[in-house]
């Protein structure tokens, strides 16, 4: 295979060669200078989380607007993202979470409850639970819906994921400790 592979090159090299001597120099192309491609400060480059190569599928849940002023559980509706073949899926999840949905999805009925926060600043997976550190400043205003059920509905999809512990900008929920979900005092009507 390999020789077949050589002999196709040199025979594509030799009918090059024979071209050019046959039918003279080609002609050159006067050159051109193109100004240099425009590059974004750090606080302006874009975040391509689904531009990437080879990009993988996942399941992101925001909450219909509709089911909960109706008070039809479930609440939360999935849709799917496009998101790079290498992210950690439970990472990328939240992200596109905190994203929000799409202007599409938001004609839907679809919004992401945030109770004021803005994202997240870790996630940890272990031994069957995920911890959420999320930033932003707690605002549940006495809700007794808020960011900890999409969050709950986006972590739960994994397997390896039995019980999520969310953490508030402090870093403390209710019961950090033990297999249960928690989440912060912030959140609790």
């Amino acid at each position: 295979m390999r020789r077949l592979r050589t002999r196709v090159i040199l025979s594509v090299a030799l009918l090059g060669f024979s071209t050019a001597c046959i039918l003279g120099p080609a002609p050159t192309e006067p050159s051109v200078t193109l100004p240099p491609a425009p590059t974004l400060a750090p606080s302006e480059s874009p975040t391509p989380i689904s531009g990437s190569p080879n990009p993988i599928q996942v399941t992101v849940y925001f909450t219909d607007r509709a089911r909960y002023a109706a008070g039809t559980p479930p609440f939360e509706v999935a849709v799917t993202r496009m998101v790079p073949a290498m992210a950690n899926p439970p990472d990328a999840v939240l992200t596109e979470f905190f994203v929000g949905p799409t202007p599409e999805e938001q004609a839907q009925g679809l919004e992401a409850i945030t109770s004021g926060f803005t994202g997240y600043s870790a996630l940890q997976i272990q031994d069957g639970i995920a911890r959420v550190y999320l930033t932003g400043t707690c605002f549940s205003n006495g809700a007794t819906y808020t960011v900890a059920q999409p969050i709950l509905a986006n972590l739960l999809q994994f397997p390896d994921v039995q019980y999520v512990k969310v953490y508030d900008e402090n870093g403390t929920t209710e019961q950090p400790d033990g297999p249960v979900s928690s989440i912060p005092v912030c959140l609790e009507p």
